[in-house]
């Protein structure tokens, strides 16, 4: 004979699903937005940051030091480097 699953038998694994896959979809977006962001700054880096070499001033280097640092608690974050090397 054959066992039916009831429905308070089935509902612990459905919500489990239902929560895993409202994970994976806010997983993809920020996923998302994190590549538009690399993108972006991709293009500026490739632009020279909007910069010509006739107008850079220790203003600029300033900007570029201080984006560096910010990346570089990302990328030291990601790959478990620096402050965060275990």
């Amino acid at each position: 004979m054959t066992h039916r699953a009831t429905d308070s038998e089935t509902a612990p694994a459905t919500g489990s699903r239902e929560r895993s896959n409202k994970a994976l979809d806010a997983f993809i977006a920020a996923k998302t937005e994190i590549d538009a962001m690399l993108d972006r700054l991709a293009a500026l880096s490739a632009d020279h940051f909007e910069t010509s070499p006739d107008e850079i001033n220790w203003g600029h280097v300033g900007t570029l030091n201080h984006y560096r640092d910010r990346l570089r608690e990302i990328t030291d974050s990601a790959f478990k480097e620096g402050a965060f090397a275990r």
